[in-house]
């Protein structure tokens, strides 16, 4: 990914968090509406860091509508296509669009 430091860890947000020193970045992949999830991310981040988080449901969508009110951010709506069978054709097929909140936390 052309990042030298990175460092993966999986695991089962928020207690994930729990021991590390302050990531540069976090990558939500889903899970969005677990409760505090999205502050304890933002709150554990670095000044200048990077939060990027999806979402599905309606559910996920208004908690990152709340996560951008409060801390500012993009938000964007991707549609996903496949190529599937259609009888003896092929045709594009949707996929759940995703929510995607990304921000960067200030220096203060």
């Amino acid at each position: 990914l052309g990042v030298p430091r990175l460092e993966v860890r999986r695991g089962r947000a928020p207690a994930a968090l729990d021991g590390l020193d302050a990531p540069d970045a976090i990558f939500v992949g889903g899970g969005v509406t677990e409760p505090e999830l999205l502050e304890r991310c933002w709150s554990a981040l670095l000044p200048g860091g990077r939060i990027v988080a999806n979402a599905v449901t309606l559910e996920g969508e208004a908690r990152l509508l709340e996560a951008r009110a409060s801390h500012g951010g993009q938000l964007m709506r991707i549609g996903l296509e496949h190529a599937d069978a259609v009888g003896s054709f092929t045709a594009w097929r949707a996929q759940l669009p995703v929510v995607q909140w990304a921000a960067r936390r200030g220096a203060g």
